[in-house]
């Protein structure tokens, strides 16, 4: 059960870290540069920056609590679903599936917060592909054993968090 919950954890922290990178939209700055010296101070994009970090700084804790939990209860689901004790599977799967919620809450809540409305609206994205998980359990019927977990459990985090990660650089 450690390797599944460290395998969560790090897939997160993958996320967290690389794909944010990756993804950032294009710098204002080139957009402005590249237009009429008279023009840019007109047309310039405003500058959302202060306020995606600060909004960023927020998610960050995301991926140390409610992805934490997620992470745990995701283990001990497996563990008993190996076990054939269904029924105490299906509880660690209902609390995984809270705390998909939770971190769909969290994202929503944050996410508003920013100046940037795709910044706004990646949030939705990431909140809405979060909270569809939690109720539909698709993702939770695909992991029978740690080998499902651990093959999957990135890629699932990516396709959950990426709408928002492309908005969060690493310093």
């Amino acid at each position: 059960m450690r390797r599944a919950i460290l395998a969560v954890i790090a897939g997160a922290v993958v996320l967290a870290g690389s794909a944010c990178d990756s993804d950032a939209p294009a710098a204002p700055e080139a957009a402005a540069q590249s237009a009429a010296p008279t023009a840019a101070a007109s047309t310039s994009a405003p500058d959302y920056s202060a306020s995606t970090k600060l909004v960023c700084t927020k998610l960050q804790t995301l991926y140390t609590a409610e992805l934490r939990s997620f992470g745990t209860a995701m283990g001990k689901m497996v563990t008993y679903k190996e076990a054939k004790q269904t029924a105490e599977a299906d509880k660690a799967e209902a609390a995984a599936a809270a705390q998909l919620k939770a971190a769909a809450t969290k994202i929503r809540k944050e996410t508003a917060s920013a100046q940037d409305p795709d910044f706004i609206a990646a949030g939705k994205v990431s909140a809405s592909k979060l909270e569809s998980s939690a109720a539909d359990r698709r993702y939770f019927d695909k992991v029978k054993t740690l080998t499902d977990l651990n093959k999957t459990v990135e890629a699932q985090f990516t396709e959950w968090l990426n709408p928002v990660a492309g908005y969060c650089t690493t310093p």
